[in-house]
């Protein structure tokens, strides 16, 4: 984006030249300096620096021209940069004028000449000018734009993409920003269909999928390969554990993942319990700094769902659900957990809509000065819970159990009781909600009887759900869906294991197929322990290629 720009006038050249060069000296980094020799020649600048829509923050003129004085410039150029500090250098004999003009140019401020020396008589007036022009100043934003409603599980979605995937985009509701629709008739787009992107590039996608904004903000979504020695599945701390590990001791590792790097960790607002890291740090920055470890280690990311895994012979073919497919010797799966669903009436209906289950980094803006509602008692919830505090008016904590204790980590008990807008409601649950666009009431069952609470926005941090019903069925799962694997998968399904050797610690029942994270049988259910089992998930790989 262009410099803004300090405008200087004289007719008189020397005392141009002169401006111009202690504008340039102390200003010259930050702001492009331009001159003109008169007024009318001042105004024309103006003018095509506002077809240009260059910004002009001062307008800095001699009084004393011919043709036009720099009153008279100032009070035309009012017109065409509003807000562009304006500042009259006078000689003393001109000093009346420089007051009444004041009022009728609504100058900020008049100089005397000479100036010298300009760093006590005009650097630190300048200086508090501009301080105030850039208080008041809204550069226009080039990046991306995201023009949706708010109550709407596409927009969310869109939203929600760009947030986990670290790619910064202005929001705007046409509810609150009534120029969101100016823009898209701008450029011949319904504005029935939304949500709509708006790209810097003047380009923009309707209703997009995930693929879609994956392909154009530059995310990869066709594998560099077709063959690699390990595929990972899923990129939560295990997935980028083993991403780390494959790469770093000379595999060929792909990596891919459906949604964002750290998976329900990466939507974690601060983890605090991660060893290494005494102030904490957000799920965020944790699943940064590991995908770019494992980016700059060698290890291919890409942006893709899968949807089959099959064998043929030593060999393990992943399809998309693109259709494309690769072939590795050692598939890893590492595809995490989702928050259950939360199975009361409206549920569904509203889920989007004033009701998400995680996605408080992504709605938290959303609420500012709102009351908020978190179903939860666990980390997730509680971390959530904070992040909130600190936009929400109120933020309720509803708990099923009688207390914290035996599922939070008790720095979050303590950080949790020490925040004033947070209330914890124990023994109490949902059991219904309604709303005809969006989320209006919550039904509750709390110690004192049933009762009905307003309601905008519901947040659900229950449960953790599998999801691996796209797996082939001869790779073992329990009832709940997770994946049996080592010694589990021996003592609970020992028919499904085919080999004479007994299966490595973290392989399933399916020979060059591995498990790690909490998508696995009797994992625990923590951080720190998803990345060990995806650091460790490599030595099994090795151990099995060995025997190719």
């Amino acid at each position: 984006m262009p410099k803004p720009v300090l405008l200087a006038i004289d007719d008189d050249t020397s005392v141009l030249e002169a401006v111009v060069q202690d504008l340039r000296r102390h200003y010259g980094q930050d702001y492009r300096i331009v001159r003109a020799a008169s007024g009318g020649a001042a105004l024309d600048i103006c003018r095509q620096l506002q077809e240009r829509k260059d910004v002009v923050a001062l307008l800095l003129s001699d009084q004393r021209m011919p043709g036009m004085t720099g009153v008279d410039f100032l009070q035309q150029a009012l017109a065409i940069y509003p807000n562009a500090k304006r500042v009259l250098l006078t000689a003393y004999a001109d000093t009346e004028a420089a007051i009444r003009a004041i009022n009728s140019a609504k100058i900020h401020y008049y100089l005397n000449k000479p100036w010298d020396p300009p760093e006590e008589k005009l650097y630190p007036i300048l200086d508090d000018l501009l301080e105030s022009w850039k208080q008041g100043y809204k550069p226009p934003f080039e990046g991306i734009r995201v023009v949706g409603v708010r109550w709407s599980a596409t927009d969310h979605a869109v939203r929600d993409f760009l947030s986990r995937n670290r790619i910064p985009y202005q929001w705007l509701n046409p509810e609150t920003t009534p120029d969101a629709l100016d823009l898209l008739k701008e450029k011949g787009i319904d504005d029935t269909k939304l949500p709509v992107i708006l790209f810097g590039d003047g380009t923009a996608l309707v209703q997009p999928t995930s693929t879609e904004i994956a392909k154009k903000v530059g995310l990869r979504t066709q594998a560099q390969q077709e063959f690699y020695d390990v595929v990972v599945i899923g990129a939560g701390p295990a997935g980028l554990a083993a991403g780390v590990y494959g790469a770093s001791e000379g595999l060929r590792t792909l990596v891919v993942e459906a949604a964002a790097p750290g998976g329900q960790a990466g939507s974690s607002s601060k983890i605090e319990n991660y060893l290494g890291f005494p102030e904490g740090l957000s799920g965020e920055e944790l699943a940064k700094r590991a995908y770019l470890q494992a980016n700059r280690l060698g290890a291919e990311f890409l942006t893709q769902r899968v949807s089959n895994i099959r064998s043929e012979n030593q060999y393990r073919i992943i399809q998309m659900e693109g259709g494309q497919e690769v072939t590795c010797h050692v598939c890893l799966i590492a595809t995490g957990v989702d928050y259950c669903k939360l199975d009361v009436p409206g549920a569904d209906k509203l889920s989007g809509a004033g009701v998400y289950y995680g996605a408080a980094l992504t709605e938290a803006m959303s609420c500012k000065e709102e009351a908020v509602y978190i179903v939860g008692g666990a980390n997730s919830a509680g971390q959530a819970a904070m992040h909130f505090s600190r936009y929400a008016d109120k933020v309720h904590m509803l708990v099923r159990g009688k207390s914290l204790e035996s599922s939070m980590s008790k720095y979050l008990i303590d950080q949790i009781e020490a925040t004033p807008n947070i209330t914890v409601e124990t023994c109490t649950e949902v059991v219904g909600m309604a709303g005809d666009t969006h989320l209006e009431c919550l039904t509750l069952t709390t110690p004192n009887g049933e009762e009905r609470r307003p309601a905008g926005s519901l947040f659900i941090f229950i449960g953790a759900a599998p999801k691996t019903d796209w797996l082939p069925s001869e790779l073992c799962r329990d009832n709940k869906g997770f994946i049996l694997a080592g010694p589990d998968l021996k003592a609970k399904s020992p028919a499904s294991w085919k080999l004479d050797r007994d299966p490595y610690l973290l392989e399933t029942s399916v020979p060059g197929i591995f498990v790690a994270g909490d998508v696995r049988f009797n994992s625990v259910k923590r951080c720190a322990s998803a990345v060990g089992e995806g650091s460790i998930a490599i030595q099994f790989v090795h151990q099995y290629l060995a025997t190719l």
